[in-house]
């Protein structure tokens, strides 16, 4: 069998493949909104309720699947959660009232509820502590990548064909993406490409929690009172309402504030996900650099990451100072940037604070926590936009990201283990 140097690098552009479908599954519905929306009579107090309901089915789900992706080998989980999510985004094409549609994107939020914890375990498989930070920030791209792609394939979907066309073609894909991932992926122990050195190499890196073999996973109840646990389940409830309003609203925002077209929010709304690209990049190279530079440990350089992203995410609360649609997207290009690098840092303390056997679970449950903030913001934004506008709900997002990094300060503390001293460069 034919041994592929750096294997573990195709395997994290394997993970960030699915997680760029996964976003362009789920963006779609805010690119196509507009149209749909006055195609099926949708009111925006309707809108705000079926992306609740994904959101409110995401949320619940995640630990669920967190736990069955740590119970299945994560080739098999999410095998099983992306054949599910493109069959059900397909089947957006054959909505046909407000209520039909909420129960389709219930569905559909349930199935993608594993893209992170599946990305998440299978960074912590794959990748030493020093490289993992890097890991995530690639394979969380994708998030931002899918974002991209949505406006512009969406509205030639919709003027081409139809918007029913535009969730055949982005459901479709992914199931295209489970075969590759049933054919190509495995754990290293199990890979048949992978050499000895990198083996070796991957297994030396990791913490002693990722080493264990056996299956013992810490219960619930026992995450629940750990206090590394709440201080990254409390930041995400504060945070995940940006990344929530980036992904569902800003072509409505486009539409109701500026009164762009289908073909002028194609050529803009995509710009946002490519700042948060870099947030994402740039985020996992941070950490390295600052124990490089400062000499401090893991999960202090973690803690300085959330620091930039959260400081950089003042820029939206200046949206409403100025009435020009192009400083609206250069500010909503620093929260995409802001809240992308802020969130791979909480995503990686994950897999820093917990073992291999229980960090799905364990960001499954904090991205639970995270997602229910963002469901109940997305009601706030329903109930509120006609009134008062945007500008204020802005506002409002970046208090809560510098709420957030307070948290992660004060609530996090430094564990005891050996692997905290490792350096970027050993």
């Amino acid at each position: 069998m034919k041994i592929i140097k750096g294997l573990r690098w195709y395997m994290i552009g394997l993970v960030m493949l699915a997680t760029v479908l996964n976003y362009l599954a789920r963006n779609s519905l805010s690119v196509a909104a507009p149209t749909m929306m006055h195609e099926l009579n949708i009111t925006i107090q309707q809108y705000s309720y079926i992306d609740a309901v994904f959101k409110g089915c995401y949320t619940l789900m995640q630990p669920v699947a967190g736990f069955i992706l740590d119970f299945l080998v994560t080739k098999t989980g999410y095998i099983i959660f992306a054949v599910a999510w493109g069959l059900l985004n397909m089947a957006h094409a054959f909505a046909g009232s407000w209520g039909s549609l909420a129960f389709l994107r219930g569905a559909l939020g349930a199935a993608e509820a594993a893209v992170i914890p599946a990305g998440l375990k299978a960074s912590s498989e794959w990748f030493p502590a020093k490289e993992r930070s890097v890991a995530v920030g690639w394979f969380n791209a994708g998030a931002a990548i899918g974002g991209v792609i949505a406006p512009p394939l969406v509205a030639w979907a919709i003027l081409a064909h139809s918007w029913n066309f535009a969730f055949l073609i982005t459901g479709g894909v992914s199931l295209i993406w489970a075969i590759a991932w049933y054919k190509f992926y495995n754990s290293p122990d199990k890979h048949k490409n992978i050499s000895k050195e990198e083996l070796k190499y991957i297994k030396e890196g990791q913490e002693e929690q990722h080493q264990a073999t056996n299956n013992k996973r810490a219960p619930v109840s026992t995450l629940l009172k750990n206090r590394q646990f709440w201080g990254i389940a409390l930041p995400r409830f504060l945070a995940e309402p940006a990344w929530g309003t980036l992904n569902a609203w800003i072509p409505l925002f486009l539409f109701k504030a500026y009164g762009m077209d289908i073909k002028q929010i194609a050529m803009l709304a995509w710009l946002p996900m490519v700042f948060a690209d870099v947030g994402c990049i740039v985020g996992g190279y941070l950490p390295g650099f600052f124990q490089k530079r400062f000499g401090v440990t893991l999960v202090v350089s973690r803690k300085l990451v959330v620091t930039v992203g959260a400081l950089c995410m003042i820029g939206p609360g200046l949206i409403g100072l100025y009435s020009n649609p192009y400083f609206a997207i250069l500010m909503l290009c620093f929260g995409g940037f802001a809240h992308q690098t802020l969130s791979g840092a909480l995503i990686t303390l994950s897999s820093d604070l917990f073992g291999r056997n229980e960090v799905a679970t364990a960001n499954g449950l904090t991205g639970m926590i995270g997602w229910g903030g963002s469901t109940i913001f997305t009601l706030v934004v329903g109930a509120l936009v006609e009134t008062i506008g945007f500008s204020p709900l802005f506002v409002m997002l970046t208090i809560f990201e510098m709420l957030a990094m307070t948290i992660v300060w004060t609530v996090i503390k430094e564990p005891k283990r050996k692997y905290e001293h490792l350096s970027a460069s050993s």
